[in-house]
């Protein structure tokens, strides 16, 4: 296995949490290192289907004949069950976190701690790039963008800062942009928000992941698993909100008894990993596993 491509968190919790039944159908849409998916394998499934939009992930390629690279957007998940000619799944898993290829790829341009062109697409084949957005958003656009997908507060002050900078000269480079955004070097966290924004807006992640859910609640059969690890607040509140309802909006429907009509039952509520596993893979920190079962 990769290890270096990426260290899954909370493995051995996820994969019992899917409760793998042997011969049973299911998907992995967050292939990356193949770690999880391996694992799956492992546990006896009949067939695995892996997503990955990223072609370097390939290189981490299972030879076994029950698994499927689907080299695509998990936000597609529902077209290619189709030319799959599969009707339902028994689990689903996704892991949410950027692989540690990415962030220490340096050409990536995914973290502030090399110096790269700004790029953070997932896709490499896709056309907008985190240059485009820093350089052709409008103040507003941008200030937007960083105090919902960063959660920067002090969102508005760091774009008037960027578009400030970026009249004299294009913002190309990580390193152009953090001088732009005048956040101190020590304020890495702010940094790490401000980085986090681009890479959600670059990759359209919340409306792709919004996607994958809905298709992923009508695929899973009655007794089927859904495991997903989230990293940031912003995505693990729409997973919370989804698997509590059922539904994009969050909204409880209950029955004329009072009885919750969603068609998930909670199996885990936001596990964190141990103090061990945090101590031997620190980015395992901020992961929490939410697991539902379909009614």
């Amino acid at each position: 296995m990769n290890t270096v491509y990426h260290i899954p968190a909370m493995l051995k919790e996820t994969i019992e949490g899917l409760n793998i039944k042997s011969e049973g159908i299911y998907v992995d849409v967050t292939f990356g290192g193949g770690g999880h998916s391996r694992a799956i394998l492992e546990a006896g499934a009949g067939h695995l289907y892996s997503f990955d939009q990223d072609a370097d992930a390939l290189s981490n390629a299972i030879d076994d004949e029950r698994w499927t690279f689907v080299h695509s957007n998990f936000r597609y998940l529902r077209n290619w069950m189709d030319y799959y000619g599969v009707k339902e799944i028994d689990g689903l898993l996704a892991d949410l976190g950027v692989s540690f290829h990415h962030f220490d790829c340096p050409e990536r341009g995914f973290s502030f701690r090399f110096s790269a062109p700004l790029d953070m697409r997932m896709n490499q084949t896709a056309k907008r790039t985190a240059t485009d957005i820093v350089n052709g958003y409008s103040e507003e656009e941008l200030a937007k963008i960083l105090y919902l997908y960063g959660e920067l507060k002090n969102g508005r002050q760091i774009a008037h800062n960027i578009c400030l900078s970026r009249s004299k000269n294009p913002i190309l480079r990580t390193e152009d942009l953090v001088a732009a955004s005048r956040i101190p070097a020590e304020r890495s966290k702010e940094l790490a928000r401000l980085f986090q924004a681009l890479r959600i807006e670059v990759n359209d992640e919340l409306s792709a992941l919004r996607e994958m859910l809905v298709a992923a609640r009508d695929l899973l059969k009655p007794g089927g698993r859904i495991a997903i690890l989230t990293y940031h607040s912003l995505e693990d509140r729409l997973v919370k909100n989804f698997l509590r309802s059922g539904n994009l909006e969050g909204t409880i429907e209950k029955d004329f008894y009072g009885n919750n009509l969603s068609p998930f039952e909670l199996i885990e509520k936001g596990r964190e990993a141990s103090e061990e596993e945090v101590a031997r893979n620190p980015r395992s920190r901020s992961a929490k596993l939410r697991v539902a079962e379909k009614k």
